[in-house]
């Protein structure tokens, strides 16, 4: 049997191109970061200043969340939008793939392909007809306007599909002999085994949520409804000469980001790798 000795170049010439890569590709956040603890006068110097000769980072960071654009109330406003949305789009979405996929009815696939040519839609080309009936119905500048908006997702019915398609039908016939309903077998056995999946969707609209700036601006009128998209935008248009609060302003604005991402890694994984499994 042939035992190799020594490095491998090849995995070696790989790994240091991809770490260089990464590096390039963080350089603007770490400027990012590295300008929100500056004061303004050292933001342009030339050359860069990777570390800051005066730590300004108390008052950037004070003045973002407490003053004339408190980010407390936006953050608040973007957590509970966020996490409602991207709940009520995971449990419809799961629902609606599990009956696509598991529950045979006349017109079962001539319907899913009407769902999925409605994801062919331009959302720009529906937006005035859903502005008149926000607005008739009383969904206007409130969030659960914002919230209703995005709680129904084609893409996250049609991914979410795909992994239930993949369970063994034998699980659902097994069930049916125990008399357990399509409700019992999709609360108890179906969704727990697509879990990861689940999870990944969550992780995805939770990120589309946070960062939707088109709703907002068009379905919210109040500035203390106001999501932090839009609020960075007025934050920027007031602060436009002073980049280190600019830079303050989206360092707060992606740190949740950076932790759901941390978080749900490992889901995203599974799920990728569920994705790969056929039953």
């Amino acid at each position: 049997m042939e035992i190799r000795t020594g490095l491998d170049w090849r995995k070696v010439i790989i790994t240091v191109v991809m770490f260089a890569g990464s590096v390039l590709f963080l350089l603007p956040f770490i400027w990012m970061l590295v300008t929100s603890f500056k004061v303004e006068s050292e933001v342009f110097a030339y050359p860069i200043q990777w570390l800051p000769k005066k730590w300004n980072a108390i008052e950037n960071y004070k003045e973002v969340w407490f003053g004339d654009y408190p980010f407390t109330l936006y953050y608040w406003n973007s957590i509970k939008v966020a996490l409602i949305t991207t709940a009520l789009s995971c449990l419809v979405s799961a629902m609606a793939a599990y009956g696509f996929s598991k529950i045979k009815f006349r017109s079962s696939n001539f319907l899913f392909m009407i769902v999925l040519v409605t994801y062919m839609i331009p959302g720009q080309a529906i937006l005035i007809p859903q502005f008149i009936l926000y607005r008739n119905i009383g969904l206007f500048d409130s969030h659960f306007g914002l919230i209703l908006l995005g709680s129904f997702s084609v893409l996250g019915t049609f991914m979410l599909r795909q992994f239930f398609m993949g369970l063994h039908q034998e699980f659902i016939e097994s069930a049916k002999i125990d008399g357990a309903g399509h409700p019992r077998i999709f609360w108890s056995i179906a969704l727990p085994l697509v879990k990861p999946a689940v999870a990944t969707y969550a992780i995805l609209r939770f990120i589309w949520t946070w960062n939707d700036y088109q709703n907002p601006l068009i379905f919210v009128r109040s500035d203390k409804l106001l999501t932090l998209p839009i609020a960075i935008q007025k934050f920027t248009s007031m602060s436009g000469e002073f980049y280190s609060l600019i830079m303050a302003a989206a360092v707060s604005a992606i740190l949740p980001l950076i932790i759901i991402f941390i978080l749900g890694q490992k889901s995203v994984i599974e799920g990728i790798a569920l994705g790969g499994v056929k039953g």
